[in-house]
C-alpha cells in the first residue's frame, strides 16, 4: 500500500497532481499487477496533505516507536544534549524491584504532600551514587546533567522538603526496607555486624546542648531527659579531628554485607552505651535468633549481658594490651593451633564455663606488625639518642612529647636517674602479641573454626565504612540543623543498599558498574516534526551487567512527541 501522485495536464498547460492511496493486485488475465485506488485524496495542496499527515499519525499509534519515528521522520533533526541514562536506570530498577518505589508511594497517601516526592527521595539517593554533591547542586543535576524517568526537574526547596518527609517515616521505611531486601534476597541474618563511625564538621564550634533521652533525641520531657548534649560535639573522633565537632553513626550489615540499619547520635557519645538502644530497635523486627559480631570497642561485661538477653548471643575481640583476667589466662594456655584456609591459625582454651575463648594468629599479619614495631623503634631511637646529655628539664619535655604518640610510648621507659632508654621487657611482651587476636563467644553451638571466621567476615562493615566515606561522600555534610544532618545519613544508607545489592549481583565494585553503565547515554533530537529522545547502542558489557542485574535494556526510543497537525 502506498500513496501515488498522478499528474493531469490542463489546458491552459498548466499540470496538477493529484494524490491516491493505492496498493496493488494481480490481475490472472492481464498476467500483471494492476494499481487499484482505494481512496483519493484530491488535488494536491495543504488540505491532502493534512489528510495524510492524520492518515499517519493515526497508524503510527500502532507502530513500534522506532517504526513510527521512520514514518514520521524527515531531514532537519537538531541533536540537542545527551545525558548519562545507565547508572540511574539501573539503580531505578533495583529501586522498583525492592519495592520501596511503592513503600514510599502509600506513606504519601493521606498526607499534604508533593505527589513528586518519591522521585524527588530517589533522584537525591541516585545522586549519592552517581555525583555525590550538595541538595543544590543536586537539583541543578537533576535538571542539567541526568536522565531521572518521572522527574525532568526539581529544587533544591523541595530536595529539602523530600528529606524532611523521610526522616518523618524514617522507622517504617526502614522496617519494610529490611523485610523487603530480606525476602527478595533471602538474606541470612544470622550473624549481624555493628559498628560505629564518626564524621567531623568543619565549623567553628559545636551545637547548643539540650536535653535528651536515652536515644540522644531532642526531648522536651524532663522525666525523659537523661543528659544534656549537642547534636554536633566534640567528642574522640575516628577521623582523627579531636578539634572539630562530629556526630556519631552506626551500622547493622548482614553477613553479605547489606546494611540494614543505620542510626545517628550525638557526637560525644560512647560506643559502650550505644548497643541497647541498637539491641532494643532491631528486636521488633522478629529477627530469630541472631549473633551480635563487634570489635573490641564494644566488649564491656554490660554489654556482653544486654547482647545474652532473648537467647541471642555475640562474637567479640578482647583487648589483649588491657591485661584483663581473661586475657592473660587466655595467653597462658598452651596448646596447638590448627590451620585454616586464609593463612589463619586458630585453637580454643577453656577459661570458663559461660564463654568460649578463641585465639587466632596470622602469620603474615605477625609479619606485619613486627615490621611496624621494628620502624616504631627506629624512630623511637632517633629521638632518645642523646638525650642523656639534656637537662632533666629538657629530658623531661621530650618525655612528655613522646608521651602523647602511644606507638612510641609504650615501648619506652624512664629509668631511676630519669634516663630514657628503649623498653625490652614491653619489646618481648608485644612480640608474643605478634599476628594475635582473642575472640570470646557465648554460643556453645558454633565451633571454634565457625567463631574466628566469623569475626573475620567483620570486614564487610569496615567495607561499607570505606564506601560510605569514599564513594558515596557522606561528607563533606552541608547541612546544621540536626533533623537535616539525620536526613542526609538515611540518603547515605539508602545509596549504600542500593549499590551494595548491585555489587552483589553483578559481581564487581559498584566504581567499575558504574563507570560502565554511566557509559549508556540518552540523546535528545527536534526537528519540525517533533522530538525524542534515543540511547546509544548497548554494549556487551552493558548488556552482561543487566542481565546479572536481571534488568531489561532500556528503550531505544523514549519521549516521541510528534507535532500536531493543524487542524
Amino acid at each position: 500500500m502506498y500513496v501515488r501522485a498522478t499528474p493531469r495536464r490542463n489546458k491552459d498547460g498548466s499540470v496538477v497532481r493529484y494524490l491516491q492511496l493505492a496498493h496493488n493486485v494481480w490481475d490472472p488475465v492481464a498476467k500483471r499487477s494492476k494499481a487499484q485506488v482505494i481512496y483519493n485524496f484530491g488535488r494536491e495542496d495543504e488540505s491532502s496533505r493534512a489528510a495524510i499527515e492524520r492518515l499517519v499519525a493515526s497508524l503510527s499509534r500502532f507502530l513500534a516507536p522506532e517504526a513510527a519515528l521512520a514514518s514520521s521522520v524527515g531531514e532537519g533533526f537538531a541533536f540537542l544534549e545527551s545525558r548519562p541514562l545507565g547508572g540511574s536506570y539501573a539503580l531505578d530498577g533495583l529501586w522498583r524491584r525492592l519495592g520501596i518505589d511503592a513503600l514510599l508511594r502509600r506513606a504519601l497517601k493521606g498526607r499534604r504532600r508533593d505527589l513528586s516526592a518519591e522521585r524527588v527521595l530517589f533522584a537525591l539517593i541516585a545522586n549519592r551514587a552517581l555525583a555525590p554533591s550538595s541538595k543544590l547542586a543536586a537539583a541543578r543535576w537533576v535538571a542539567e546533567d541526568v536522565h531521572i524517568e518521572g522527574l525532568p526537574e526539581t529544587s533544591d526547596d523541595a530536595c529539602y522538603r523530600a528529606m524532611d518527609w523521610l526522616l518523618e517515616i524514617s522507622e517504617a521505611v526502614e522496617k519494610e526496607v529490611f523485610h523487603a531486601v530480606a525476602s527478595l534476597l533471602n538474606l541470612e541474618v544470622d550473624l549481624l555486624f555493628f559498628d560505629t563511625t564518626s564524621t567531623y564538621f568543619c565549623a567553628d564550634e559545636a551545637d547548643e546542648p539540650v536535653a535528651r533521652n536515652e536515644r540522644g533525641e531532642v526531648t522536651d520531657t524532663d522525666d525523659q531527659a537523661t543528659r544534656q548534649a549537642g547534636f554536633r560535639s566534640y567528642g574522640h573522633s575516628k577521623d582523627h579531628r579531636d578539634d572539630l565537632p562530629q556526630v556519631i553513626i552506626g551500622m547493622a550489615v548482614t553477613r553479605e554485607g547489606i546494611p540494614v540499619r543505620v542510626w545517628s547520635w550525638p557526637g560525644n557519645s560512647a560506643d559502650v552505651s550505644l548497643l541497647a538502644q541498637v539491641k532494643a530497635d532491631l528486636r521488633e523486627w522478629t529477627l530469630g535468633r541472631v549473633v551480635w559480631v563487634a570489635d573490641r570497642g564494644f566488649a564491656s561485661s554490660e554489654n556482653r549481658r544486654l547482647l545474652r538477653r532473648g537467647d541471642e548471643h555475640y562474637i567479640m575481640a578482647e583487648r589483649l594490651r588491657g591485661g584483663s583476667a581473661e586475657a592473660v589466662a587466655a595467653l597462658a594456655r598452651a596448646g596447638r593451633y590448627r590451620e585454616l584456609a586464609g593463612n589463619l591459625r586458630i585453637k580454643e582454651v577453656r577459661i570458663s564455663g559461660a564463654e568460649r575463648f578463641v585465639i587466632c594468629h596470622n602469620p603474615d599479619a605477625a609479619a606485619r606488625d613486627a615490621a611496624v614495631r621494628a620502624r616504631l623503634l627506629a624512630r623511637l631511637q632517633a629521638m632518645i639518642d642523646g638525650s642523656d646529655a639534656l637537662c632533666p628539664t629538657r629530658r623531661a619535655e621530650l618525655r612528655g612529647a613522646i608521651s602523647v604518640k602511644p606507638g612510641l610510648a609504650r615501648l619506652l621507659r624512664t629509668t631511676a636517674g630519669g634516663l630514657l632508654r628503649i623498653d625490652e621487657a614491653a619489646i618481648k611482651a608485644e612480640q608474643r602479641l605478634d599476628g594475635t587476636w582473642l575472640l570470646r563467644c557465648s554460643d556453645p553451638s558454633l565451633s571454634a573454626e565457625e567463631i574466628a571466621l566469623g569475626y573475620k567476615q567483620l570486614w564487610q562493615i569496615e567495607r561499607a565504612w570505606r564506601d560510605i566515606k569514599q564513594v558515596i561522600d557522606l561528607r563533606p555534610v552541608y547541612h546544621r540543623k540536626e533533623e537535616r544532618i539525620r536526613a542526609h545519613v538515611l540518603l547515605c544508607w539508602l545509596a549504600l543498599l542500593l549499590i551494595r545489592v548491585a555489587e552483589n549481583a553483578g559481581a564487581d565494585s559498584w566504581p567499575n558498574l558504574r563507570r560502565e553503565l554511566e557509559r549508556i547515554k540518552l540523546g535528545s533530537f527536534a526537528g519540525a516534526v517533533g522530538s525524542f529522545r534515543q540511547r546509544t547502542e548497548i554494549t556487551a558489557p552493558q548488556r552482561a551487567i543487566l542481565a546479572k542485574l536481571e534488568l531489561p535494556e532500556p528503550a531505544r526510543i523514549t519521549d516521541l512527541a510528534p507535532v500536531a497537525a493543524a487542524s
